[in-house]
């Protein structure tokens, strides 16, 4: 008994104790959200919201308790469990209403998740893990180099693609071209990818993009016309709903417009929405400071990690999240097109909710093993932090 309270007194002296106050006071927010707004709805997406909280704080302590660089040397393990996943969706995923992907899969009791959910978060060990080995071996600035780090993100972002979520492999892509601008990529790839980019959006658009895609794209520009009736119509009463609200909104439980249920998916892509219209500007300021918050709190994390890995994993996580955000707030305020992606931490979702918080259990990890002087092979290499950019800050 007494090790116990001495490994839990251990714990909180270690911890990133306001990293975890700033995660706690989001769920906490998001679920008098969810609260607020399934009045009404038949569905209760509350308790499987809570329970998923409930497990990902759970495994979030577990994961800071173990070395982070423990966890990363599975990352073969990782790499071949994400593929197990994506490629078990051709042939048992389903299509979830209100959906145009089929990207999910039902468990035993009909509760169902979304393994690309979890996959980014492997995905997110997988290639922090991947650079590493390749700045250990001095071929980060190689061509060869380069290429395995893109052939080890196409792979997921094909296979998910192919399931119709290209929301998802945006997020993928936005998360590998930072973790490798900050992981010391050197600047002449980025240029030569920017160049193909140019050259492929023409290629996509005529020959990829399906109508229903071009149409999300064309919304955002024909607020009279397709923005009223058809594909731009949830962003138009998404935007109304948080105009309803004004400065402190109607008041939880006091939205009309959240009652009626006239916002698509605003338990899911559209919960702003809901703080916009009962809690007005001020609840949407508090809920974008909280993400703000905790996306800071990751980087800096980063910054104080003990070694190269530590910090690509922060990395990662700062941008899983930030991304995420900055594409759910542009859909929700008719700034982007509407492609399916969900407010980390806020958002209705126990997939969503619990993936979240497993990669801010690695940043935790990362902070709670900072002081440890040695890794699985010995001392610390300092030559990794050359490859890194703003080399003042690692010294």
């Amino acid at each position: 008994m007494q090790t116990i309270f001495k490994n839990i007194k251990k714990f909180f002296i270690k911890t990133d104790k306001i990293l975890w106050l700033l995660t706690i006071a989001a769920t906490v927010y998001s679920i008098i959200l969810i609260q607020s707004m399934q009045r009404g709805f038949e569905y209760n997406y509350l308790t499987s919201q809570i329970l998923a909280i409930v497990i990902g704080y759970i495994v979030a302590v577990i994961l800071t308790v173990i070395d982070y660089q423990r966890i990363a040397d599975k990352w073969i393990f990782l790499m071949i469990l994400s593929l197990a996943l994506l490629i078990a969706v051709f042939f048992v995923g389903i299509n979830v209403t209100g959906t145009d992907d089929t990207a999910w899969i039902v468990l035993p009791g009909g509760l169902s998740f979304q393994p690309s959910e979890f996959v980014k978060v492997f995905f997110i060990i997988t290639l922090s893990k991947h650079m590493q080995i390749l700045v250990d071996k001095e071929r980060l600035h190689s061509l060869l180099g380069v290429l395995s780090l893109l052939l080890h993100t196409a792979v997921p972002a094909v296979l998910i693609h192919a399931q119709g979520d290209d929301g998802t492999v945006l997020v993928f892509l936005f998360i590998f071209i930072i973790m490798a601008f900050v992981g010391g990529v050197q600047l002449r790839y980025f240029l030569i990818m920017l160049l193909l980019v140019a050259t492929a959006v023409p290629i996509a658009w005529n020959f990829i993009l399906n109508e229903e895609q071009k149409n999300r794209f064309l919304a955002i520009f024909d607020l009279d016309g397709n923005a009223l009736t058809n594909y731009g119509w949830q962003q138009y009463q998404g935007k109304v709903s948080i105009a309803s609200g004004g400065m402190s909104g109607t008041g939880l439980g006091n939205g009309a417009r959240v009652s009626s249920g006239i916002v698509p998916e605003q338990e899911n892509d559209f919960i702003f929405t809901v703080a916009g219209e009962e809690l007005g500007f001020i609840g949407c300021l508090l809920l974008l400071a909280l993400i703000l918050m905790i996306a800071v709190k990751i980087i800096i994390e980063a910054f104080k990690a003990r070694d190269y890995l530590g910090k690509m994993l922060c990395v990662g996580v700062f941008a899983m999240i930030s991304v995420q955000t900055i594409i759910n707030i542009g859909m929700v305020l008719g700034l982007l097109p509407v492609i399916g992606i969900t407010l980390p931490l806020f958002s209705s979702g126990g997939t969503s909710a619990l993936a979240v918080l497993l990669a801010i259990g690695l940043v935790h990890s990362v902070h709670y093993h900072r002081d440890v002087v040695n890794t699985h092979n010995g001392q610390l290499k300092h030559n990794r932090y050359k490859y890194m950019r703003n080399t003042a800050y690692y010294n």
